[in-house]
């Protein structure tokens, strides 16, 4: 998982040795700040399942999270459509019976606001370890973030609605939203949202950004593998999420 004070580490990394010697490099949530590392470095890392949860989630791993896997590190295609999980249900920790898991019907992709198709390269991952580098030599510049497709997992942080908003006011004042041409959310409860679509409006002062809601690689599982830096595109119309490029050679 990486804790969230892995950043503590940084001073002691070489980013050229990562240059230099790339490596996949997978994890979500604390590691968000070592995938943005990976990408000051200019080495693609993939934002997705952890060892501990989902690939050690009791039972077995997903049909899901494990085909995510193999397309995206085992195959030299282009990954393509990123398609919703069928169910999902919560991390878990505990070592349980099937029976003690339940899965809950996914309603699948929404399109939040905005329309036609966006294009654009990959960053993103749990906003509060990316915040807590901002302003330091591992954070990109401001023009980094020129037509990228943002990811992020926002809404209530730690239970707090205005905690959530905080970090979006944060994460705007450090460039993210500006030139952006998309945004991915996880699932966002109908607070959420209007917390969401207000700060785009009367904030960011971008009602004009493409926000697809619901994609699978949050706190829940099963993830998929969202490849930082890759290629990818949104279309409105079809409520579509594709990478559109391989991500291993």
């Amino acid at each position: 998982m990486g804790g969230d004070h892995s950043y503590r580490v940084f001073p002691f990394i070489d980013i050229n040795v990562i240059h230099d010697n790339p490596k996949v490099f997978m994890g979500y949530s604390d590691i968000a700040s070592w995938t943005t590392l990976f990408a000051v470095a200019g080495v693609m890392s993939y934002y997705g399942p952890n060892l501990l949860t989902p690939i050690a989630q009791p039972i077995k791993l997903d049909d899901y999270t494990m085909q995510a896997i193999r397309k995206c590190l085992f195959s030299k295609d282009k990954i393509g459509e990123i398609k919703p999980c069928d169910s999902y249900t919560n991390i878990e920790w505990r070592n349980v019976s099937e029976n003690d898991i339940i899965w809950t019907k996914n309603t699948g992709y929404k399109i939040l606001q905005g329309k036609g198709k966006a294009q654009g390269r990959l960053f993103g991952g749990c906003g509060a370890p990316i915040r807590q580098i901002m302003g330091t030599k591992y954070f990109p510049k401001p023009e980094f973030f020129n037509d990228c497709i943002l990811f992020l997992e926002i809404g209530s942080q730690y239970g707090s609605l205005l905690a959530g908003l905080h970090e979006l006011r944060a994460l705007d004042a450090a460039g993210l939203f500006k030139h952006a041409n998309a945004l991915i959310t996880t699932h966002l409860n109908e607070d959420e949202e209007e917390m969401l679509l207000k700060f785009l409006k009367y904030e960011a002062n971008r009602e004009d950004l493409i926000v697809l809601e619901n994609v699978d690689f949050g706190h829940r599982t099963p993830i998929t593998v969202i490849p930082v830096g890759a290629m990818a595109e949104i279309d409105c119309d079809k409520v579509l999420f594709n990478i559109i490029e391989s991500v291993v050679s």
